[in-house]
């Protein structure tokens, strides 16, 4: 008999001890505990560290679930549910000859935009073939094995495959063992933690869209159903070559976006991590800096160019989330409009709080600062229209300290060739500026829009480029370590979807704010700060995910960025800085 089947441990779930074999999994624990949730429960923390299902506790572990409704549960999801998707194309094609690549770019709502390369049509038959077998592999929980191998071999094993991504990936790699995901013979590598089998993944769905194809997920907030955010579907083919079609989503304007940077990140060679690793090693980053403030300056100059060609815009509202750059940006629009005779007023809607006495109360019974109603939105209208009908208007300045607006002489004008540029969270939100005609606003949305991915399967989410700026710059500008921004970060985000996401396709405009170098230039600046928390703080678990991610990275010295950089606005020395 099995010596380990005589013994028990006890393991503390939500602090409550249980007695329990010695060899049994955290599958086995959590399936004693499912009814209690909602959702599947996917992966669970122990001591402080996220553990895979098919791992075992140890004796006197606390412990505690994750399910699909956790950020990390939901993450595990999608990354498997990509394994899945993999390993029933490349079974459906049969000849692996016959499909160079399968490539995961970014996010278009709840799904994964991807494409594919080889001597097979991307057809609804096609994808319907594949819907059927994952179907098949979910009926049948085929599991999902984890090997440790060296790296060496990990190389010898995706150039094999033809993964030349991750090939070049693992080049740079520090550590001399990499994990590995096997479903049905098919391997890959993943980065973050995965699902015991096929079983779990019983909702999604795959959509011709434009040259590729969308893979559908659920969304965070309801995991049990797919997304209402997604094309329509088609009918079922009849003519082996019909191609993917252009249809409507309602992230259209954002998915073109993406794909623009995505083009130029490949025409310069660079689509992956292990690509600008390369490009680090082989060529001058300084011309790679240059090369990329050089594309940005283009993007603002011809949006400056469009908007002074049509004099009846007398307003620039601008919106992105968290970190997007929009004070930078902002200055720079206005250098660039200033060449074509335009006097660009910049207006900060954030002067316009109302006293903090007066800012409404959220559901947990705390100041609500980013709702619309904690705007004064009457006044700022009120201000703001007098201005476009050439009166003179004394501005406020609002007080953080006091919590009140000021007024302190900041008197304004608008001559013939000015024009306001307003900047704040709600501007692409109509009701701000609702007595404004529609004639003179022009709306720009900016977000950093990541277009670098880690490999060809493993894409970089855009929140944690932004999360990365944030942290930087909140440790330099405004006291707080990396532990406060991490606390923060969910509130900021409910924030963006509540008051940004749903308005950002109503923009005329949309710039990507990322540079495909700044993960190599925010690394030394981020990791000692991450490294900064400890084991036992609840920030811990996301610290260790970052300092994983950015371990992929070569470092790039930032003395080579110019001072009107966006990313000087997160790192300092900026010309644009009060």
């Amino acid at each position: 008999m099995d010596e380990n089947k005589e013994k028990s441990i006890t393991v503390y779930i939500e602090g409550i001890p249980e007695s329990y074999p010695a060899d049994v999994t955290f599958r086995e624990i959590a399936a004693a505990h499912q009814k209690n949730f909602p959702y599947p429960i996917v992966l669970v923390n122990e001591n402080g560290r996220l553990r895979e299902l098919v791992k075992t506790p140890g004796d006197g572990a606390q412990v505690r679930f994750v399910t699909l409704q956790d950020k990390a549960g939901c993450e595990t999801y999608r990354r498997s549910l990509v394994l899945l998707m993999l390993k029933s194309m490349y079974y459906v094609v049969g000849d692996n000859r016959n499909l160079d690549c399968v490539s995961v770019h970014f996010s278009v709502g709840d799904s994964y935009y991807c494409t594919m390369q080889g001597r097979v049509a991307l057809t609804e038959t096609f994808l319907n073939e594949v819907r059927q077998y994952m179907e098949t592999l979910v009926r049948k929980a085929a599991p999902i094995r984890k090997e440790t191998i060296e790296t060496w071999e990990a190389c010898e094993r995706f150039h094999e495959y033809r993964m030349y991504d991750k090939e070049e990936l693992f080049r740079y790699r520090r550590s001399s063992k990499v994990n590995i995901y096997n479903l049905e013979n098919f391997e890959d590598y993943y980065y973050g933690y995965m699902l015991p089998d096929a079983s779990y993944l019983t909702c999604f769905d795959l959509r011709l869209f434009e040259d590729g194809f969308l893979l559908c997920f659920p969304s965070q907030m309801e995991p049990g159903k797919l997304s209402k955010n997604l094309p329509p579907t088609e009918p079922p083919d009849t003519g082996a070559q019909k191609k993917a079609q252009a249809v409507h989503i309602p992230h259209h304007k954002i998915w073109k976006t993406q794909k623009d940077s995505m083009e130029w990140g490949e025409r310069l060679g660079i689509p992956t991590v292990g690509a600008l690793n390369t490009y680090i090693v082989n060529h001058r980053v300084k011309d790679l800096i240059m090369i990329q403030e050089a594309y940005h300056e283009k993007k603002i100059a011809e949006m400056a160019a469009q908007i002074a060609a049509s004099p009846e815009k007398r307003v620039i509202l601008i919106a992105g989330p968290s970190s997007s750059g929009k004070t930078t940006f902002s200055h720079r629009l206005s250098t660039q409009l200033s060449v074509h005779g335009l006097k660009p007023h910049p207006i900060e809607a954030d002067n316009y709080f109302v006293d903090r006495e007066r800012t409404p109360i959220d559901a947990d019974g705390k100041p609500d600062y980013e709702c619309l109603e904690a705007i004064d939105v009457e006044k700022l209208n009120e201000d703001m229209l007098a201005l476009l009908q050439g009166a003179c208007v004394e501005l406020p300045t609002f007080n953080f300290k006091t919590g009140r607006r000021e007024y302190k002489g900041n008197k304004t004008k608008l001559g013939e060739q000015d024009i306001l540029i307003i900047e704040g969270i709600h501007c692409l939100n109509d009701q701000l500026t609702w007595r404004l005609d529609a004639d003179h606003k022009v709306k720009i949305y900016i977000s950093a829009l990541t277009q670098l991915n880690i490999d060809e399967h493993n894409r970089i989410p855009t929140t944690d480029g932004r999360l990365l700026r944030r942290m930087v710059r909140d440790a330099r500008m405004r006291g707080t370590d990396a532990r406060g921004t991490i606390a923060m970060w969910p509130s900021v985000r409910r924030g963006e979807s509540n008051y940004i996401f749903p308005f950002q396709e109503s923009a005329d405009y949309i710039f990507n704010s990322t540079l495909i170098y700044e993960l190599a230039v925010l690394k030394q600046y981020a990791e000692p700060l991450l490294f900064s928390i400890r084991p036992d703080e609840p920030e811990y678990e996301e610290a260790k995910r970052l300092l994983k991610f950015l371990d992929y990275f070569l470092p790039i010295p930032s003395d080579a960025i110019p001072n009107h950089s966006l990313i000087r606005e997160f790192i300092g020395g900026g010309c644009f800085e009060k």
